[in-house]
């Protein structure tokens, strides 16, 4: 009885003096989507303001449309002009084809000398290239419209995922170059922590693995699972690695959520591995 209320004690002690580990220190990292137009102008509306929640698809910015505008005008008159000059050709292709016929017909007879019928054969063969020309020239005019169309149309800014407008950098009346950001949007998918773990962790932290995250905002650890380990150190210490100072060999890991959490860019937070 004695011994067994020894190792019981003994048992307890060892229990007591087992520790929990340390978490691994972090903060929240995000992945923000920039919204910009293909083509530069004047902001002319913004249809949102910073921490504004979107749908997917909402309007976000609109740039002033006159300057374009302008060249969507001259590329559909260009086209229209285009589509005149084929029916013109078209027009000349078929009298041509026409007076060709009957002029073999009368050569046949012997009523047309063979230099005419060569000489509407030339002629045929004259207007059937300026139709291909007129059509080519059709075809061009016709793209040079739907690409101003398409021009028009991207200066409407849309959302392309539901998330919250985290900054506005450009306001109305301000000139912006093609590709400048305008507004960061923010997916709830896009949130992030990255922490830093000790090299004798990795091997407990592969690309899959839970973890439990926690901020001083959060009321329960929120779940996520490691989505990148990096495969160099953030700290290098000198070349010839003494035990202590492999110890401070630390490597950044990063690890994503499966639904909208309180984290936040920036905030610290703490990560244990999940049981």
């Amino acid at each position: 009885m004695k011994r067994i209320l020894i190792l019981s004690l003994a048992l307890l002690a060892a229990a007591c003096g087992r520790q929990t580990p340390a978490p691994l220190q972090g903060y929240g990292e995000a992945d923000y989507i920039y919204l910009s137009s293909q083509d530069a102008g004047v902001v002319g509306e913004l249809f949102v303001r910073e921490g504004d929640t979107v749908d997917a698809g909402a309007r976000v910015f609109r740039l002033d449309p006159e300057r374009l505008a302008y060249g969507a005008q001259s590329a559909e008159l260009q086209r229209s002009a285009a589509a005149a000059a084929v029916r013109t050709a078209q027009a000349q292709a078929t009298l041509a084809r026409r007076n060709y016929a009957r002029s073999a017909q009368l050569a046949e007879r012997g009523f047309y000398s063979r230099a005419r019928l060569d000489a509407d054969r030339a002629s045929l063969d004259v207007a059937n290239a300026q139709l291909a020309q007129a059509r080519r020239q059709a075809a061009a005019a016709g793209a040079e419209t739907g690409l101003a169309e398409e021009r028009l149309s991207d200066l409407a800014g849309t959302a392309p995922a539901a998330g919250t407008i985290q900054q506005i950098y450009h306001r109305q009346g301000e000139v912006v170059s093609a590709g400048q950001p305008i507004a960061a949007l923010l997916a709830p998918e896009n949130m992030k922590v990255r922490f830093f773990a000790p090299e004798a962790m990795l091997a407990q932290l592969p690309v899959g693995t839970r973890v439990l995250v926690s901020c001083d905002g959060c009321e329960q650890p929120v779940e996520g699972r490691v989505s990148f380990v990096a495969q160099e150190p953030q700290f290098t210490p000198p070349v010839i690695y003494s035990l202590d100072q492999r110890d401070k060999l630390v490597f950044l890991v990063e690890a994503r959520f499966d639904a909208a959490t309180p984290i936040r860019p920036g905030m610290p937070v703490d990560v244990r591995l999940a049981q």
